[in-house]
């Protein structure tokens, strides 16, 4: 589509925007009675305003019943994590059966390497993209630890190739061919969180699967953000948060995919709890553990109802809107993004030397553009906050800028970058 760098052209994108009315689902956050432009979704969703309808409806059949809302409450809380299955299936791309809403991404991860890292002989090492979000190095380096192996040894990180911050698909490729003899996890992040980097998922399964290569993704930038398939591309295990573009809350509860070839086996290795116990013989709090044979096998305790119910109202608005669809408009908002900074700051001098390190192709992204700010990138993060642009900020000098479709609007593009232009 060829754009133009005006307000009446971005405002005739929004009015032929087949999602425009879903941004009144949401609270926009204001500032000094003046609605913000929030382009911060990759770190903290905003909130949709049925949130509160499916927390009351939780909140009063805790008051009328008590504790037998486990079993009497029109949602039983017993199967609570069951209600939102399949609307998260079909975001994430997989089988009801393979996905489960539970525990935070750290403490997924933990429990999916406790199942998957099993370390043998030379197949000791995990293979890891550049800049993976701090939790996730932490996590992997204690695993390694636990299996009595030193992560200086065993963690090897996937540098950037070239002249560009991210990496190519050739070059992960080639990574997994030079170590596939030492290789036991290939573990990636679905989207970079720092550069925003998108990685082509299914050919790199396809790739280290046929070298005998396990491989595990963080989706917190994917879910909700890029359309997945899991099932489909054989992932053998993803693990994600729910508070970025699923719009879950702070500390929202997160989630995790186990391929069904793994899922179905009971024997494999794992941490157990309580409601990974088949639930025909779970309140019989026997001593002997047999897990159910599906995802839910890796539950550890009982479904956080009231964060759940959060969550639920937020997967609503997904299978209304589509993922598909969010896809589209997230290509074509990010796109436009991209031109108006182009047009408007990148082809001439610019006072804070702004550059984009996201790659320009858009199957390589999802709806966030990573700037390098080359000159005092705090003052110009402090300048967009005081005027009501909030962008995300990370040392030493990145701004994340992501335009989410369900709440996002092109004019709210065109008046971020217009803004930008003016403190040239």
């Amino acid at each position: 589509m060829q754009f133009t760098a005006t307000l009446e052209f971005a405002q005739g994108l929004d009015k032929h925007d087949p999602l425009k009315n879903f941004r009144d689902q949401f609270y926009i956050p204001k500032h000094k009675n003046q609605e913000v432009v929030y382009l911060c979704g990759n770190s903290l969703g905003l909130l949709p305003k049925s949130t509160e309808q499916y927390l009351k409806k939780e909140l009063d059949e805790w008051a009328r019943l008590g504790v037998e809302g486990h079993f009497e409450s029109q949602n039983p809380w017993l199967h609570y994590h069951t209600f939102v299955q399949e609307q998260l299936a079909e975001v994430v791309g997989a089988k009801k059966h393979e996905v489960v809403a539970a525990n935070s991404l750290t403490v997924n991860l933990h429990l999916m390497f406790a199942s998957f890292y099993q370390p043998a002989g030379k197949k000791t090492k995990i293979l890891v993209e550049h800049n993976p979000f701090s939790s996730d190095w932490y996590a992997l380096q204690s695993q390694i630890l636990q299996k009595g192996l030193k992560p200086e040894d065993t963690l090897v990180e996937l540098q950037p190739d070239g002249q560009n911050s991210y990496i190519s698909t050739q070059h992960i490729l080639s990574e997994i061919d030079r170590l596939q003899d030492e290789l036991a996890i290939l573990f990636l992040g679905g989207v970079n969180y720092l550069t925003g980097q998108a990685f082509d998922m299914k050919t790199i399964i396809q790739h280290a699967h046929k070298k005998n290569i396990l491989v595990g993704l963080d989706l917190a930038h994917a879910v909700g953000n890029l359309e997945l398939q899991l099932h489909d591309w054989q992932a053998d295990f993803a693990v994600w948060c729910s508070y970025k573009y699923l719009n879950s809350g702070p500390g929202g509860t997160g989630g995790y995919f186990i391929h069904e070839k793994h899922a179905a086996n009971t024997n494999l290795t794992r941490l157990a709890g309580w409601w990974g116990q088949d639930e025909s013989t779970r309140f019989q709090m026997g001593k002997q553990f047999n897990p159910t044979p599906t995802a839910e096998g890796w539950q550890l305790s009982n479904a956080p109802v009231l964060s759940l119910a959060a969550q639920w109202a937020s997967l609503d608005i997904f299978q209304k809107a589509g993922i598909s669809k969010i896809r589209a408009k997230s290509k074509k908002l990010t796109a436009y993004l991209e031109y108006l900074l182009h047009e408007l700051i990148l082809s001439k001098e610019n006072t804070y030397n702004i550059t984009i390190i996201t790659p320009a192709n858009p199957e390589e992204r999802g709806c966030q553009l990573s700037l390098k700010i080359g000159r005092k990138g705090n003052e110009l993060y402090e300048k967009l906050k005081k005027a009501n642009y909030i962008v995300d900020f990370r040392n030493p000098d990145i701004i994340r800028v992501s335009p989410v479709p369900l709440y996002n609007s092109f004019e709210e593009v065109y008046k971020f970058v217009d803004f930008l232009k003016q403190l040239n």
